[in-house]
């Protein structure tokens, strides 16, 4: 698979502070991207250099193989974290306006139909929901058909409706052959989205990989809580160490099935036991000690 990104020891210094630290990664074309991280982590500064919206203070950014040019700026996509739309112009109205600023444009009808706006092109700009802005701001980032989309935070307040009707339509987006690129710190969304994950921190790359290889390097084991109900002398002499906690009896484990089983041959009652699988969130917390939301 082809890289249709690459991005080189990409640095933005302000005054008394590196936001982006030496920034570099690569993205196949095809494949939804996401960069993680805490608020404040440099991933909007980060994802603005590389669109061009922010001038970088040194680094490289190359599409397809070439230094970005006017060929970046034809066929790439943004969805600005905040835009002010239009007043007084309705949905349909809008789609139309900047539908018109491009040569190269996309079937308006098949926008509509993937960002599922048709049940509101007559309303006003103003008397749309949240989640309704959000779905017009992406169906504006595909009226030029880019190859490559910018998704910058596009869930951020939105109820968990919304946020599900929006990960279809990026999924829709991506089923088309378009390139993602998703700036997060929803865990759930990067896992259910994402192909490539970077995961950065205080201007820097933490680490990169697919959320499966994630997961696997960072946190192999599933967490086992059972019930403190359970007598300390029953859980004796069991080949994994056991920590109580105020929750419960916990222990660490590659297979849960083997758990299960030899609990099982114990005669246990294991009707209040509960199984954490590992993910993304579990992952940051071992690279940075912090919840990702902090």
């Amino acid at each position: 698979m082809s890289s249709i990104l690459e991005v080189r020891d990409l640095v933005k210094q302000y005054p008394g502070l590196r936001a982006v630290d030496g920034v570099s990664f690569s993205i196949d074309a095809g494949v939804c991207f996401g960069l993680l991280g805490p608020n404040g982590a440099g991933k909007t500064t980060t994802i603005e250099m590389i669109e061009n919206t922010l001038d970088l203070t040194s680094g490289e950014v190359f599409y397809k193989g070439q230094p970005r040019g006017q060929k970046f700026r034809e066929e790439v996509g943004i969805q600005f974290q905040s835009t002010q739309l239009l007043q007084y112009l309705t949905v349909e109205e809008t789609l139309k306006t900047f539908h018109r600023l491009y040569t190269r444009q996309a079937s308006l009808q098949q926008i509509i139909e993937t960002c599922q706006l048709s049940d509101i092109l007559k309303r006003d700009n103003r008397k749309i929901s949240g989640g309704q802005k959000q779905r017009l701001l992406l169906a504006l980032a595909l009226l030029n058909e880019p190859e490559l989309i910018f998704l910058d935070e596009p869930t951020t307040g939105m109820d968990p409706q919304a946020r599900r009707n929006l990960w279809d339509i990026v999924q829709a987006i991506k089923n088309l052959g378009k390139t993602v690129i998703l700036t997060t710190h929803y865990m759930d969304e990067a896992q259910i989205l994402c192909d490539q994950i970077s995961v950065m921190d205080k201007g820097k790359i933490l680490t990169s990989g697919t959320p499966k290889e994630l997961i696997q390097r960072y946190c192999p084991h599933v967490t086992i809580q059972l019930p403190l109900s359970l007598p300390a002398e029953t859980l004796q002499n069991l080949p994994w160490t056991i920590e109580t906690t105020p929750g419960g009896h916990e222990l660490h484990a590659k297979d849960a099935r083997e758990v299960l089983k030899v609990l099982m041959e114990r005669d246990l009652d294991l009707s209040d036991i509960s199984i954490h699988s590992p993910n993304l969130e579990d992952v940051f917390l071992v690279l940075t000690g912090r919840s990702l939301r902090e």
